[in-house]
């Protein structure tokens, strides 16, 4: 058989001569190895490859496989590695549309003339010893289909290009010196199959092995556990299929708890086997606990050991109980994550170190659970979920979202009827399965995803079913098409609003209820993310969600500045719609896992004067594990401080009375609870904030005021304030320094998020974006005093009417200086997106300390995790790098703030939102890149009686709740004294 290019572009043929799927074994000659984690079976071909590049199919070499063509002299290539990240054309960012979009016109199947097409070579030394063994080779990922050759010898083909394909190459191999080639197409039949809203790429991008399989082998095994109805015995049940003809052969399968020997037996035959173990008392593996057990599978022929398999096995059950999901019998939450496997230097090429790193930011921020959106990840994910206790929906490598949006040919949706592409998808899905089987945290296995419905993915469904019967199967796409109700054992939706959420549920309880995507956070976003997760506590039938998504996917340019969609030249493109990620690219935390941290613990605490009423929400963890920090302040200061130890099962309440009494009011106290675990890392926090009544104290000091026709000045103890009648304050002066840059101004608008420009926020706004820039004084007036002296302003803004904002500065002897500003909407104008004052400072005025919620950037809609507490940061720190330039770095709940150039301050009282950032609005907003702000020149702070909330539900076109905008109704006021020392 020769390779035969038609096959490409068939749906029906995608793949030839593959190996049958196994699941993911690890594989050792002997039990030192396995002590040592390192197999001689198996031996990595990565690493430089030669390589040629062909821009089309019709252009590709057709003679390179053979064992007489030269290809020493070629290029080198990474392997694994994406062409389009080593030289090789263009990475391309899109979501749903496909890559050759109003480029070329084809319907699904055919796939477009431009298709380039990568050639690798690798030459391998093979010897007499391995030649004892059956060979095999193992792609553990090509994008998005290739043919094998060997030693000139065609191979086999295959596609799917996030499950591994095997094949048998014992009869091509020799003893010397072999050459392997493999010609990789970027677009198959199959690329319409991959649709997902991540960046396109080709190549070989996951390891590739060389088998070395004993002749008496372990060719697949499955483990299923199996509990009593109290969960106080489990059967452990295994499928063994040992392959080879040797009489001699001797089996034995070993259960193991840690070092500990549970059971053992010997099979003496080959071929199918079927054994179980008995395990009283069994250490169940959840979230929480993920206690692994391990079966050890020695093969021995005349006493020699030729073989070692070591599986690990999670002793779980995972089951819908009177309508709910519930993990080891009780109901189950996820507080789950959508991850894409991506690296900002590497794209999806992710090494095992990198991903533990994600798994364990997940695990450290409460993170329950994940979804390997949207494809199956690499083995060793399943591997590291298993060992650090998360749950995951693995998802059968399956997108189609570009054939069925509101513009397309609806009959040429995929796969929908089609049943020519049954088999294809069944591969798939059996791919999947087949693998990860083994793996105690997959608790379900997800069809694919946004591709529609009908009988193609019911019909998978079933196969699924079939195939397993301990988990359970998940599809959304049953939401738009609900022909075959039956596919989704579970009614998953994607950035349905909370509110909609709490409808459906009480409306339709058939099912138990997940969001699957939700919380999109694109951006600054993540606002009213506790909406969602109170639903929890409220409808056991809401059971959680995933949110979208982990990990910006951003890539870093040749001078290493992250990059998105369009960066690259590539078109067509969805821009920064790739970048989602609570984390950052580089794995930084944004700001918004703050909020997720909280919102997603464990451990609820309700705070009054008198009582503290902690709850354990987890299901199998007693809170004796951890450590209370209960902690009194004073005006942000530590004033007491109590540890205790709680003794409270999962599920149960107590009632502990607040041990701090506290009579003064004068003062702002504060009371954190802190719960650390035995590492002591923060697990959980609460917090209660005592009624302060302030008493505002001012000082009695003479001032004197010179005026003129144009001009008015306060002269003072060690300071002077000048103003223009004209534009306002224009000078603020202390100890001879100059501290206002620029005149400060009412400011009604702020930089747009990622969630403010699909929701059109400059359309509906944009009356407040020429108030801010063109307010203009209408009318003053001074009142003087010995004392003090009151300047009024009154701003008329343009394209508002008759409407006016007043602003009166009132000045003490000792230099402070009094704000209050307010102003009465007219119900006839959209409410403005916030309300304040702007002042630019000089850029020497860099570092800022302030009392009020923190550590991260807060927002009316997202400060439920923010703590009371004094904090700082310089002020280029603040401007949050987002792959997007918008409004960021504002605090909530302030009532002091220091910014100071390292001789002289500027102290800010009052009760009241800010930022202190290095650009005004305006310049954000003009920005689209990081790089395409100015230099820094100056600090822009920013105070606000409230400013919009920065909402989060969808980025295409949900708007801020309405209780976290401003009022079009009610009179607003903004009350602040600044002082300069």
């Amino acid at each position: 058989m020769e390779m035969n290019k038609e096959w490409i572009k068939n749906p029906e043929i995608f793949k030839m001569n593959r190996d049958d799927p196994k699941a993911s074994l690890k594989y050792y000659k002997n039990k030192e190895e396995m002590e040592h984690e390192k197999s001689s079976f198996k031996i990595l071909l990565n690493g430089v490859w030669k390589f040629e590049y062909a821009e089309s199919l019709e252009k590709s070499n057709d003679e390179f496989f053979k064992v007489d063509y030269d290809c020493t002299t070629w290029n080198d290539i990474n392997v694994p590695g994406h062409l389009q990240l080593q030289g090789y054309g263009k990475p391309m960012y899109v979501n749903q549309i496909y890559p050759w979009s109003a480029s070329e016109e084809i319907i699904p199947g055919e796939i477009p003339l431009h298709n380039p097409v990568g050639h690798y070579v690798k030459y391998i030394d093979i010897n007499d010893e391995m030649l004892k063994n059956d060979i095999k080779i193992c792609f553990h990922g090509v994008e998005s289909a290739f043919a094998l050759w060997i030693n000139g010898k065609f191979v086999g083909y295959s596609e799917d290009s996030f499950t591994p394909s095997t094949f048998d190459i014992s009869q091509y191999v020799k003893a010397g010196k072999n050459k392997i080639a493999v010609q990789v197409y970027r677009f198959s039949s199959g690329s319409w199959l991959e649709d997902q809203d991540f960046w396109r790429f080709s190549g070989i991008f996951r390891d590739v092995e060389l088998l070395l399989v004993p002749l008496t082998h372990l060719d697949d095994l499955k483990v299923i556990t199996k509990l009593n109805d109290d969960y106080t015995k489990a059967v452990v049940h295994l499928d063994l299929d040992i392959i080879g003809q040797n009489s001699d052969s001797e089996i034995t399968v070993s259960l193991y708890d840690k070092k500990q020997l549970i059971a053992s037996e010997t099979v003496e035959q080959t071929g199918k086997q079927k054994l179980h173990f008995c395990v009283d008392q069994p250490q169940l593996w959840s979230s929480e606990n993920p206690h692994l057990y391990q079966i050890i599978i020695e093969i021995t022929e005349n006493g020699k050991t030729i073989e070692v398999v070591q599986q690990n096995v999670g002793i779980r059950e995972f089951q819908i109980i009177d309508g709910l999901m519930c993990i080891n019998g009780k109901r189950i939450v996820f507080h789950g994550v959508n991850r894409h496997e991506f690296s900002p230097r590497t794209g999806r090429v992710i090494s095992y170190e990198e991903t533990k790193k994600d798994l364990l930011i997940m695990k450290e921020s409460n993170i329950n659970a994940l979804r390997t959106s949207h494809y199956p990840n690499q083995a060793f994910v399943y591997d590291l979920c298993d060992e650090l206790g998360l749950y995951v929906i693995d998802e059968v490598n399956l997108e189609t979202h570009g054939t069925w949006s509101e513009f397309f040919d609806r009959e040429h949706i995929l796969p929908n009827n089609n049943l020519k592409w049954l088999d294809n998808i069944l591969d798939r899905a059996n791919s999947m399965y087949e693998r990860d089987k083994n793996h105690p945290s997959i608790l379900i296995w997800s069809l694919g995803n946004e591709s529609y419905g009908g009988e193609v993915i019911y019909q998978e469904s079933q196969f699924l079913r079939k195939k397993d019967q301990t988990r359970l199967i998940h599809y959304e796409g049953i939401f738009y098409d609900r022909s075959y109700p039956d596919t989704s054992d579970i009614e998953s939706q994607m950035y349905t609003p909370a509110v909609d959420v709490e409808k459906f549920i009480t409306e339709h309880p058939e099912k138990p209820f997940i969001l699957c995507e939700y919380a999109h956070a694109m951006g600054n976003s993540n606002g009213a993310l506790y909406k969602y997760t109170d639903l929890e506590k409220k409808y056991p039938l809401y059971q959680g969600g995933f949110i979208w998504d982990f990990v910006d996917q951003a890539l870093e340019d040749k001078d290493g500045i992250l990059r998105y969609g369009g960066d690259f030249k590539d078109r067509p493109s969805d821009y920064d719609f790739c970048g989602n990620g609570i984390v950052f690219a580089d794995r930084t935390l944004t700001p918004k896992m703050q909020e997720v941290k909280y919102c997603y613990q464990y451990i609820h605490m309700d705070i009054d004067e008198d009582n503290i009423r902690i709850t354990n929400n987890n299901l199998f963890t007693n809170l004796n594990k951890y450590t209370f920090f209960i902690q009194l302040f004073q005006a942000g200061q530590l004033v007491e401080e109590i540890t205790q130890i709680i003794d409270l099962e999962p599920e149960n309440s107590y009632l502990l009375k607040n041990p701090f009494t506290v009579e003064d009011r004068a003062t702002q106290y504060h009371i954190l609870i802190t719960v650390k675990d035995q590492n002591n890392h923060a697990v959980a926090h609460e917090q209660f904030i005592y009624e302060c009544h302030k008493k505002e104290e001012y000082a009695h000091l003479d001032i004197t005021i010179v005026e003129d026709y144009l001009n008015i000045g306060i002269i003072g103890e060690n300071f002077q304030a000048k103003f223009s009648k004209a534009k306002g304050l224009t000078s603020y002066k202390v100890n001879d320094e100059e501290m206002i840059r620029v005149m400060p101004r009412p400011n009604f608008f702020r930089a747009s998020t990622n969630n403010d420009v699909e929701n059109k926020y400059g359309y509906r706004y944009s009356q407040w974006l020429p108030a801010s820039l063109y307010a203009k004084i209408k009318f003053m007036k001074v009142i003087k005093d010995k004392q003090k002296c009151q300047i009024y302003f009154e701003y008329q803004l343009p394209n508002l009417g008759d409407e006016t904002v007043n602003l009166v500065y009132t000045i003490f002897g000792d230099g402070e200086i009094v704000l209050d500003m307010d102003y009465q909407p007219n119900e006839k104008y959209i409410e403005m997106p916030a309300f304040g004052m702007m002042f630019q400072l000089y850029k020497e005025y860099n570092h800022v300390e302030y009392f009020g919620f923190g550590p991260e950037e807060n927002y009316i809609d997202r400060n439920s995790g923010a703590i009371l507490g004094k904090y700082n940061y310089d002020v280029k720190d603040n401007m949050t790098k987002y792959l997007y330039p918008q409004e960021c770095g504002n605090r909530t709940n302030v009532q002091a703030i220091k910014i100071s150039n390292g001789k002289h301050d500027l102290y800010i009282r009052g009760n009241v939102e800010f930022s202190a950032l290095p650009y005004t609005p305006f310049e954000i907003e003009n920005a689209r890149h990081i790089d395409e702000l100015p230099n820094i020149y100056q600090t822009v702070l920013c105070i606000y009686e409230k400013q919009m909330g920065i909402a989060g539900d969808n980025t295409w076109g949900a708007k801020t709740h309405d209780e976290f905008l401003l009022s079009n109704k009610d009179k607003h006021y903004l009350h602040f004294s600044l002082k300069g020392r």
